[in-house]
């Protein structure tokens, strides 16, 4: 089995990923990470030279190679659950986890994410705010249709959402997982 953390940019996949991941003594992936590495250029430099189309098709062809594999913490992209196999991948061998935060705090963490431009362009070409809440209007069904177990993140640390995910997890997995 795996743990696929779901959910928009800025609500903690990576960071509760790796909490989670140290407590269950799993294999972290950052999905991201892993597309940047293996196309050698930042996710901005690939849409820009390649479109969205080709990165969706590289992480679900990503996706589908990680669902192999179990004990794994998987902090997926943020539009991972926008190509319906994804999602049925992520069901079929694991647990899914939606990491959910209002437009409002999104748009603040990404403010104060020095990384922000490189790792996660813009998808609407707008201001943050306004395409935040488009996306989230095209999205959150996605997110609702993916998901096991629901968090949300507005006014937790890291810490605080990983205990609440392991709290979980220890009723949903048998014994011995």
């Amino acid at each position: 089995m795996n743990l696929y953390l779901v959910g928009y940019r800025c609500t903690g996949k990576t960071s509760v990923g790796r909490l989670l991941s140290d407590a269950l003594g799993w294999t972290f992936v950052d999905m991201d990470h892993e597309l940047v590495t293996e196309a050698g250029m930042e996710i901005e430099d690939i849409v820009n030279s390649r479109g969205w189309k080709y990165f969706r098709e590289g992480e679900a062809q990503l996706l589908e190679r990680l669902s192999r594999a179990t004990n794994q913490v998987i902090s997926t992209g943020g539009g991972v659950v926008t190509v319906p196999e994804n999602i049925a991948t992520m069901r079929g061998s694991g647990k899914v986890v939606w990491l959910h935060a209002s437009p409002a705090t999104i748009a603040k963490r990404m403010g104060a994410d020095i990384n922000t431009a490189q790792q996660r362009p813009p998808l609407h070409g707008q201001d943050s705010l306004t395409e935040i809440e488009e996306v989230f209007v095209e999205r959150l069904p996605l997110y609702d249709e993916a998901m096991h177990l629901q968090v949300e993140t507005d006014n937790l640390s890291p810490e605080e959402v990983a205990d609440a995910i392991l709290r979980w997890l220890e009723k949903e997995l048998p014994s011995g997982n």
